[in-house]
């Protein structure tokens, strides 16, 4: 399959196995290393576009799944697409609706797709390969992913074997699906659990496609952050050099700095809104609990080297945690700017030493900071 005419991708510069680069879309330039804020119903928790946008994210995520529950991907297609309908002028990535449904407790896998119960109504549903991209091609976004089998962790060879099989069989049902290859760069998964001949046998496969761009999957699952680097460091080089990867829905800072290290180039996660709702914030000396009452009187900003809105506005930590005891959904919004800012300033920063050749001396002293502790 021919790259789509409206992506591109091109390499800057590597240090080790890290890379900087520049991915094209329809909607704009993604500077890679990048990390995608996560808005799973069409929006970023907590956050305008205007705030996400402010954070340097250059491309957010949303979710299939979520948008054809409610409020259904042909709303969406009447208002504008997804751009349209959450005013968000930049890139975006839809994933495939996949992990959402096997993380349903009740479903049936077949060869077919996923049968479950839709979560609103209760009435049965099914998603296939063909269903997935019908609602992405809908909902218009720059990247859309393949429908695959998400193996739970964990997994024995044979169950992982089996995900295997169905990921790339569904693959080539995904790409006679697709409508819309000029607009829309439809990447595929690499599966395969923890067992490398499959992960290798998966990655050939897709590379064989020569499809837009590819992503490790399963990795977000469980297997924490020791087995997530082994996955990822043997997967990436399997991996073409001259197109995007896309680590899928991973994670901690400490994981990002080493799967960059390792060669991929986009990520996404809940994480940093999740976490601000419960009062965690991130800085550069580690995460702080900004609820715990060692801050009710404490007149510092979250992060003394950080610029977001909340920082460089001077809002306390006394004020924060005066919010979180409050209830005030103000609480929710700085923290969230604030750790999206985080994760951008990491991705930022990290593309710099890579440009400067230095990544793995950014990424001991990084790391030496962060582990710390406040």
């Amino acid at each position: 399959m021919a790259a789509a005419p409206a992506f591109s991708f091109g390499l800057e510069a590597r240090a080790g196995a890290a890379r900087a680069g520049v991915f094209e879309t329809p909607h704009g330039r993604v500077h890679t290393p990048a990390f995608m804020p996560v808005g799973t119903h069409g929006a970023v928790k907590a956050m305008t576009p205007e705030q996400v946008a402010a954070t340097g994210a250059e491309m957010v995520l949303a979710n299939t799944y979520h948008l054809a529950l409610r409020p259904g991907e042909g709303l969406v297609q009447k208002l504008g697409g997804l751009h349209g309908f959450m005013r968000w002028p930049g890139p975006i990535l839809t994933d495939s609706g996949g992990f959402q449904v096997f993380s349903i407790p009740k479903k049936e896998i077949s060869d077919r797709g996923v049968r479950f119960s839709n979560e609103l109504t209760g009435d049965a549903m099914e998603l296939t390969p063909e269903r997935s991209i019908e609602i992405q091609n809908a909902l218009g976004a720059d990247v859309i992913m393949a429908f695959d089998e998400c193996t739970p962790y964990p997994a024995d060879e044979k169950l992982a074997a089996t995900g295997v099989r169905r990921t790339l069989a569904w693959m080539e049902r995904c790409l006679a699906a697709h409508q819309r290859p000029n607009d829309q760069a439809l990447f595929g998964i690499v599966q395969g659990s923890v067992y490398e001949k499959l992960r290798e046998r998966c990655a050939e496969a897709l590379v064989a496609l020569d499809l837009v761009g590819y992503a490790i999957g399963g990795v977000s699952v469980g297997e924490g952050h020791e087995l997530l680097c082994r996955i990822t460091s043997f997967c990436a080089p399997l991996l073409p050099e001259h197109k995007p990867r896309y680590l899928m829905g991973v994670g901690l800072p400490e994981d990002l700095v080493a799967a960059i290290g390792y060669g991929m180039d986009l990520f996404d996660c809940v994480i940093p809104t999740r976490y601000a709702r419960s009062g965690v914030a991130f800085t550069a000396r580690g995460r702080i609990r900004l609820t715990n009452r060692r801050y009710r009187r404490d007149g510092y900003p979250i992060d003394t080297s950080c610029d977001c809105t909340a920082c460089a506005g001077g809002f306390a930590r006394a004020y924060l945690h005066h919010l979180f005891a409050a209830n005030e959904i103000l609480s929710a919004i700085l923290v969230s700017t604030h750790n999206v800012r985080f994760y951008e300033r990491l991705v930022q920063n990290a593309r710099a030493a890579i440009l400067a050749g230095a990544y793995d001396d950014w990424r001991q002293a990084f790391l030496a900071q962060y582990r710390a502790g406040d």
